[in-house]
């Protein structure tokens, strides 16, 4: 299971209503107001917690008539807590949600209405603009270096600067004033 629908389904179940609505739900499928009245509940908040439920894949409903209907999806109530808190790569997960924060950072910082207002120093920083630039351009596609610099130069006037860490840090190619992606493993735009 994908840590993100595990934390949804544990959000879920952190809510003494919702697990009231649940239990009833797993003793029979009900509708709204059957559920609010032997919850003793307002309906908007079985309503609402319903909502939540469903989103975590914990209720699914049918239609019966006039009826909405909500039961207890056994194939989740099925799942024992090992399945529900054993991923293959958790690390790997957090590692991603930190690096996509920290590049997001980055690039609020460096950059500010469509504009780069200053190239970073640090190596990893630059990188990550670098990233941005390379989606301006199709892999596959070969460049004049005029049409190079005028799509840097809608970013940033220092365009020379920009194309020349293009080429060294193996994000583009040249050959005789001509440009091609060549690294498809960074800003990968297929």
């Amino acid at each position: 299971m994908e840590i993100t629908k595990s934390i949804e389904i544990m959000k879920s179940l952190a809510d003494a209503s919702r697990l009231q609505v649940l239990n009833s739900l797993i003793d029979k499928p009900q509708y709204v107001e059957e559920l609010a009245h032997r919850l003793n509940l307002a309906v908007s908040t079985v309503s609402f917690h319903l909502k939540k439920l469903e989103k975590a894949g914990l209720v699914n409903k049918r239609k019966e008539q006039y009826y909405i209907i909500y039961h207890a999806n056994d194939e989740v109530f099925n799942l024992s807590l090992r399945e529900l808190v054993s991923f293959d790569n958790i690390e790997k997960y957090i590692q991603d949600e930190r690096i996509t924060g920290y590049r997001s950072k980055v690039l609020k910082t460096f950059i500010k209405r469509n504009k780069l207002i200053k190239l970073p120093v640090q190596r990893k920083k630059r990188i990550i603009i670098l990233e941005e630039f390379v989606k301006k351009f199709d892999y596959g596609k070969k460049y004049k270096e005029e049409t190079v610099d005028d799509i840097i130069r809608e970013v940033f006037d220092d365009y020379c600067t920009i194309r020349r860490l293009l080429i060294e840090e193996s994000f583009m190619t040249r050959e005789n004033q001509i440009y091609w992606l060549t690294n498809i493993n960074s800003g990968d735009k297929k």
